[in-house]
């Protein structure tokens, strides 16, 4: 074999072995970082937070006055005189928890309910340094809170990262002071993102398996590039490996907010929502279960002015796409107050661009609820006409609808999660409200039809179910 052969095949080798190299090195996602290295770096970024909140004494036992005398006043007079003879003292209750510097001039972020009803709040540096804090601004819809320390010196502080960009199964490193042992290191991965776990209206945690425990609340989570992305806010009583941050984008959008006006304010839209099942998205003819079925608008609310309808699915709001059904209410939450905007939603087969103007939030919530009683073999519902006195004994105003009375067990109803009471306000996009009407839409129904009902709860909740006939 040729020299210049020989050099030719060597080159061709040391070609695929790099090309086979290249993309195990280039992912460095899936490398585990040095945290001997990151620790030293960041825990100087990471406090730990004492409050202490004063508990007022309680009120002392009276007894009643112009009672009548029993023969059991001796044994109540030792009873009162007992409760009233020990010390009412106030008392001080303390708390711990962790946050992070955020700025060189001295502002930390933490949660809300590390600092939530506090009287003083010590902050207590890497150096063991202890200043006093104070609260800036507070969020108890996302539970983040905005401490500021004074000092004459810069502050190391935190590089806040990207949360939208990070992967399940990343490395990950919490900082914090669990169970009051400060400035505690733990490491693991992402487990999950978008978690949803009834904290609050804008859940969308991430999920990590870095050990977090009570102490945790309000520190940050690291990526491996040293970066906050998230603030480890909760944990499952009894789980292990199983604690919850928030991401630090969502911190992002309103720490500006904390600072200036100690307070958030976010956009309001005036629908109510919920998931499109996959039977849901059949009946709406609609090719994939994703967005945001609008089950109600309020009345005079943005969403009303704009056109919106019961039956819409928002698609797209603000440019963004919506997936799954609360990513809307996040989505909405950030944008502006009184900025004009489009919203994307599929009606009757198409889709519609409408504009709307975004207000601020406002809290309010619309109130609802139904001669003859039908029983419909095919969905296991008990129907009534409403009347007067039933309406009445309801406390609804509608002079003219269809109630559910009953809801058979193992039907199809009952495992769609329909419940007696609700009042029928559409089957299949018609509106009966007769017996006789709906009677006339159950006959059509045959094998395998998907049935779309919206409902109206006594709550005045208003929601869709779809079920498919047996």
């Amino acid at each position: 074999m040729s020299t210049s052969l020989v050099s030719t095949v060597r080159l061709l080798i040391a070609g695929v072995i790099l090309a086979l190299a290249v993309p195990a090195l280039s992912n460095a996602k899936s490398v585990a970082p040095d945290f001997v290295e990151l620790a030293k770096r960041l825990k100087p970024t990471v406090v730990n937070i004492r409050t202490a909140k004063n508990i007022k004494p309680r009120q002392r036992i009276q007894r009643p006055q112009n009672q009548p005398r029993t023969p059991f006043d001796n044994f109540f007079d030792d009873f009162f005189n007992q409760f009233n003879n020990q010390p009412q003292q106030p008392r001080r209750e303390q708390t711990l928890g962790t946050g992070f510097i955020i700025s060189a001039d001295g502002y930390i972020l933490t949660n809300n309910h590390v600092i939530n009803g506090a009287d003083e709040v010590m902050v207590k540096l890497s150096d063991g340094r202890e200043l006093k804090g104070e609260i800036k601004g507070a969020d108890d819809k996302l539970d983040l809170a905005l401490i500021k320390i004074s000092e004459k010196e810069k502050l190391p502080a935190a590089e806040l990262g990207d949360s939208d960009s990070l992967e399940v199964g990343e490395w990950v490193m919490a900082i914090g002071n669990p169970f009051g042992l400060s400035q505690t290191v733990t490491a693991g991965i992402v487990s999950a993102k978008g978690r949803v776990i009834g904290s609050g209206p804008y859940d969308d945690f991430i999920q990590t398996d870095a050990s977090i425990n009570p102490g945790n609340s309000g520190g940050p989570l690291f990526n491996a590039a040293g970066k906050v992305v998230g603030i480890n806010t909760a944990i499952i009583a009894g789980g292990q490996g199983i604690g919850f941050a928030i991401p630090i984008n969502m911190a992002k959008s309103i720490i500006n907010q904390l600072r200036d006006t100690g307070k958030v304010t976010r956009g309001y839209l005036g629908v109510h929502i919920q998931a499109v099942t996959p039977d849901l998205a059949k009946s709406f003819n609609l090719d994939a279960d994703k967005g945001a079925l609008i089950s109600e608008v309020i009345k005079d609310s943005p969403a009303d002015k704009a056109g919106l309808k019961a039956g819409d699915i928002v698609l797209e709001f603000d440019g963004k796409q919506i997936g799954e059904f609360n990513e809307l209410p996040r989505i909405v939450a950030a944008t502006p107050v009184d900025k004009k905007t489009k919203v994307m939603v599929y009606r009757d087969g198409k889709r519609l661009s409408l504009p709307i103007v975004v207000t601020r939030l406002k809290d309010g919530e619309t109130g609802a609820v139904a001669n003859d009683s039908k029983v419909s073999e095919k969905l296991g519902l008990v129907v009534q006409e409403l009347n007067k006195p039933l309406a009445d004994r309801l406390g609804i105003k509608e002079s003219k609808a269809l109630v559910i009375t009953e809801v058979k067990p193992g039907s199809l109803a009952e495992d769609a999660g329909i419940s007696a009471g609700s009042l029928i306000v559409e089957i299949n996009g018609k509106h009966p409200d007769t017996l006789d009407k709906f009677n006339a839409v159950i006959a059509k129904l045959k094998k395998s039809d998907v049935v779309r009902l919206l409902l109206k709860r006594q709550d005045g909740g208003m929601y869709y179910v779809a079920m498919k006939t047996e």
